[in-house]
């Protein structure tokens, strides 16, 4: 096994390696570094217990993963914590098998979530994590213990979780606006598993199962995910821009349903109205293809009049520059300016002011009147997208602008990029037919006699 100070510079060179490769330290006996070829690695405690010596078992810590939260000074001050502990007759090791074999799937899940994901995902990735654990996580396995959890235990909850979704609602079950997320269905059940899988992982790496204990989601086949992206047509994205202009001037008119018993309580022609910054965001999404947090979260100090970007300080992908069109740079100029926001919420220019929540209202609106139900915020992004790909534009410059960090998230649109090459196709062939044309001369044939 290799040897060497296991100090901040030291451990900052060491490579990747093909096999796990334990790195013990110079300085301090018993105490060194997993590393996996993975990448991830864990801080380790190693000692014989009982009165020591060669006959002895050896016994071994994981202290924690290897990161900004656990650094090698602290990890050393653990280790050297526990090996004076040793001294003095004690088994660390023992003792921290026999408490962690009493903990439940919820005890190590939460400890994932604390330690693991609140410190370095950001807030709305933890939110959907936290939501899919104490909805359908933790009603079904909270209460089993983690090292006993089998692959039934698991593949059992996956099927439960799609299977809730076909379900009858209860009688007087309050309708959610996301029912797929909330209910169940095929892609919050491989959801779930993926974050459970996450779990154990990072349990093993942190010592709250054994390091040789079996990840019980390893080998359960997830379900088929259909890709839910939807591109809007030339014509229905027509009639979504005439239904955003119709609800910023005239108002569109609310149809009463004649069959509710409150109907008659209702006023007969009634129109409801989007305010112009609602209407702007909305024309931004579709501008630009940003996300709509992006969009709703934008501040008037992240726009870059001179250079016409905007500059993003967090996004999904990290801090991220938007290049603005033409339109979507005017767009905004010709904006209200009334508090921090670009799209001025309720409480704009109030001292606690806050982004607007959501647009749900306002776009269920306009697309009801669009004829185009069913059709997601996040599909203007798709449509973006796919007028870049069908326009002839490169994928790199499409996942450029669309601030993709992964080139493998632009791909899903190559398909899209074919109209481009027929219709270079056809601007040849028809130069080539001009030619042809042009050239030709009609010959008299001499009938035969």
């Amino acid at each position: 096994m290799p040897t060497l100070k296991l100090s901040r510079r030291h451990v900052a060179a060491i490579g990747p390696v093909e096999k796990v490769t334990t790195y013990w330290d110079t300085e301090l006996g018993g105490f060194g570094l997993r590393v996996f070829p993975s990448g991830k690695a864990s801080w380790i405690c190693e000692y014989r217990a009982g009165a020591g010596g060669r006959g002895a078992a050896k016994r071994r810590l994981t202290l924690g993963t290897a990161d900004e939260t656990m650094t090698p000074e602290i990890a050393r001050s653990y280790a050297k914590d526990i090996l004076a502990r040793v001294r003095l007759g004690a088994d660390p090791a023992a003792e921290r098998a026999e408490e962690r074999a009493g903990d439940t799937l919820k005890d190590v899940a939460e400890a994932w979530f604390k330690r693991h994901i609140l410190a370095k995902r950001k807030a709305s990735t933890a939110a959907h994590y936290r939501q899919v654990l104490e909805t359908h996580v933790y009603p079904r396995i909270a209460s089993k213990r983690a090292v006993s959890l089998t692959r039934q235990d698991i593949a059992r909850m996956h099927s439960d979780i799609a299977e809730k979704a076909r379900e009858p609602r209860r009688s007087g079950a309050k309708k959610r606006a996301s029912s797929s997320t909330v209910r169940g269905g095929t892609y919050v059940a491989n959801q779930a598993i993926r974050i459970l899988s996450s779990v154990f992982n990072w349990a093993a790496d942190t010592g709250f199962v054994p390091e040789d204990h079996r990840n019980p989601v390893t080998r359960i086949e997830k379900f088929e995910e259909v890709g839910r992206e939807r591109f809007l047509s030339r014509e229905e994205l027509g009639r979504l821009g005439a239904a955003i202009t119709e609800a910023e001037t005239v108002g569109i008119e609310w149809v009463v349903d004649e069959t509710k018993p409150t109907a008659k309580h209702i006023p007969k022609q009634r129109r409801t109205f989007i305010t112009p910054h609602v209407a702007g965001a909305l024309r931004l999404l579709i501008f630009t293809g940003m996300r709509l947090r992006e969009v709703l979260n934008l501040e008037w100090t992240h726009v870059d009049r001179d250079r016409r970007i905007l500059l993003l300080p967090d996004s999904k992908t990290g801090k991220k520059a938007v290049v603005l069109s033409d339109a979507a740079f005017d767009l905004i100029l010709g904006l209200p300016r009334i508090g921090r926001y670009v799209i001025a919420s309720d409480s704009a220019g109030a001292p606690d002011e806050r982004p607007r929540a959501d647009l749900k209202k306002p776009w269920k609106l306009v697309t009801t009147r669009a004829e185009l139900d069913g059709l997601r915020l996040h599909d203007l992004r798709h449509s973006f997208a796919s007028f870049g790909a069908g326009g002839g534009l490169g994928l790199p410059l499409i996942g450029g602008l669309l601030g993709h960090s992964d080139p493998k998230t632009t791909a899903r649109y190559a398909h899209l990029a074919t109209d481009p090459l027929r219709q270079a196709a056809n601007a040849i062939a028809g130069s080539i037919e001009t030619s042809l044309n042009a050239n030709a001369k009609v010959v008299q044939l001499r009938r035969s006699a």
